[in-house]
């Protein structure tokens, strides 16, 4: 079902590795009309191709607050205690994120002050494909509101199912987290409602949230006209696993990541041959048991691989070079091991932490770097919903301490008048 990678002997080469092919660039192409007929024609686009691509005529785009109370009033409470334990969670682990101003006196008379000031409005988007997702809801609004935001919008695919508008579980979530402007729209007509603001619904700073290929070109081709947290491509795990680890907890993991999307990629990298042979079969029965089995199998004989390598050494070598959305080391000295990995979305460490967990109630964020990105990018945080101000302020004997310093270099550039408006102060 798993193809095999053996990487023993031999220095790891990322391009040997499989990872789902997210073709942003070619999704732009169909994407960029849609974007275009927004900004264009507001409202009217959006109502059309809402129409078109999710067979749902709007009458409003946003969903109105009795709806959202209904939709709190009728979940089921279990869901409802899980969402709140989730949020206290969430909610605990960002307020650690948030920074204090930070004063610096250069020199006497000298001070630079970093101040970390939040956008004034986002945009939230909550995709609504294959199944719901109120568990994103959270880690969307969470940050954004301990950063401070003071305006937050969330949109969401509606669904005929529903009476046009988004699941349920998803609109008890808005309500419970105190989100009141909620909109029955989805894709990238979604994403170019909240960039560039149509009847009724103001323009964002920022866009943040997971979402589908179109999804991502979308922010694509409005990054600039406002911020964005990432592109985000289809849902990937490594798991690094020696031979201590429990061969049906891994193969537990393997399906339930598989099961989020056909495209999803999933990596077991061990220097147990004969762990990796325990998987396999403790796999073959669980996809033949799974829910979502034609899923699971697409993904897995897909972009998925065992990768055997000569030790746990070159093990951390190989997932660094991928650089997994969500990494689990299931080792001996798992922490340890954990450690020493530079490249990931988020890290569980040892048998009890699956992605599962991170999902969920772990209380750190799920909206994580996919396709290899997490080299570069951090998962959505308070500090995605925040800018820093660097504030200077210098007395006339700080700023004459440094004039000829100034004068040196703007000589250097050749830029004269950048010299004059200091040595004008110090005439």
């Amino acid at each position: 079902m798993i193809s095999r990678v053996d990487l023993r002997g031999r220095s790891c080469d990322a391009r040997e590795l499989p990872r789902a092919r997210l073709d942003v660039e070619a999704a732009v192409a169909a994407v960029r009309p849609i974007v275009e007929a927004v900004r264009d024609r507001g409202r009217d686009a959006v109502i059309e191709l809402t129409e078109q691509f999710d067979g749902v005529r709007l009458s409003e785009l946003r969903v109105s607050a009795a709806a959202l109370a209904d939709a709190l009033a009728e979940l089921d409470g279990a869901v409802r205690a899980a969402l709140e334990e989730a949020i206290d969670r969430a909610r605990r682990v960002h307020q650690a994120q948030l920074r204090a101003d930070e004063v610096v006196d250069v020199a006497p008379g000298a001070v630079v002050t970093e101040r970390w000031v939040p956008v004034g409005r986002v945009g939230l988007y909550v995709p609504g494909g294959l199944v719901a997702y109120p568990s994103s809801v959270v880690m969307n609004v969470v940050p954004a509101q301990v950063a401070g935001v003071r305006s937050l919008a969330v949109a969401s695919p509606p669904k005929p199912q529903f009476g046009g508008r988004p699941n349920p579980v998803v609109l008890a979530a808005c309500a419970l987290l105190g989100v009141e402007e909620v909109y029955a729209v989805g894709g990238a007509q979604a994403i170019a409602m909240f960039a560039y603001g149509v009847e009724g619904v103001g323009p964002v700073d920022l866009v943040t949230g997971p979402g589908n290929v179109y999804v991502a070109a979308a922010k694509r081709c409005v990054r600039g006209v406002v911020g964005i947290d990432a592109e985000a491509g289809p849902t990937e795990i490594a798991i690094l696993a020696d031979d201590s680890a429990e061969p049906d907890y891994v193969a537990a993991d393997l399906v339930a990541q598989a099961e989020h999307d056909e495209l999803a990629a999933c990596l077991l990298v061990s220097p147990s041959q004969e762990l990796l042979d325990a998987v396999d079969v403790a796999l073959a029965k669980r996809v033949a048991e799974t829910r979502h089995r034609e899923r699971v199998e697409t993904a897995l004989a897909g972009q998925s691989a065992y990768v055997v390598v000569d030790d746990l050494v070159q093990g951390v070598e190989v997932v660094d070079a991928w650089g997994a959305e969500h990494l689990e080391v299931i080792t001996r000295d798992a922490g340890a091991v954990a450690a020493r990995v530079r490249n990931a979305g988020a890290i569980f460490v040892g048998p009890w932490s699956p992605v599962s967990l991170g999902d969920y109630l772990a209380g750190s964020n799920h909206v994580l770097p996919t396709g290899g990105t997490a080299r570069h990018t951090s998962g959505l945080s308070v500090q995605s919903f925040l800018r820093g101000i660097h504030v200077i302020d210098y007395t006339r004997d700080a700023l004459a301490a440094v004039g000829d310093h100034i004068a040196a270099l703007g000589g250097a550039e050749d830029l004269a008048a950048h010299v004059e408006a200091v040595a004008t102060r110090l005439r």
